[in-house]
């Protein structure tokens, strides 16, 4: 698919609705809801003295992820976890146990 679009003689050139540069990983826009969100979650890890700093590698072996659910919920997790995810496996595991807890709270 060609994403440049040509106009035809006589017609105005348009903008298309998302252009490469809006859907480049570095966009602008991107980075900014990336911040914004990353601030919010400090600020609810902050009680239970956890942090991220980098949203893809902080929440990828679930532990964050985990607590960051229970400090929004004020609930447990209700099933067991790796509390030191030391393999692919477990850290996967723990982002299921994760999904599920949102799965059975009907969080969407």
């Amino acid at each position: 698919m060609n994403s440049t679009y040509e106009a035809q003689p006589g017609e105005e050139p348009e903008e298309l609705p998302a252009t490469e540069k809006d859907l480049a990983e570095d966009a602008p826009w991107k980075k900014i809801q990336q911040n914004t969100f990353t601030r919010w979650c400090n600020e609810h890890l902050k009680c239970v003295h956890k942090r991220i700093g980098d949203l893809q590698r902080d929440l990828s072996d679930g532990l964050r992820l985990i607590a960051l659910l229970e400090v929004l919920s004020q609930k447990k997790m209700g099933r067991k976890y790796h509390p030191r995810p030391n393999f692919r496996q477990m850290k996967l595991e723990n982002v299921s146990v994760a999904l599920e807890f949102l799965e059975r709270e009907h969080i969407k």
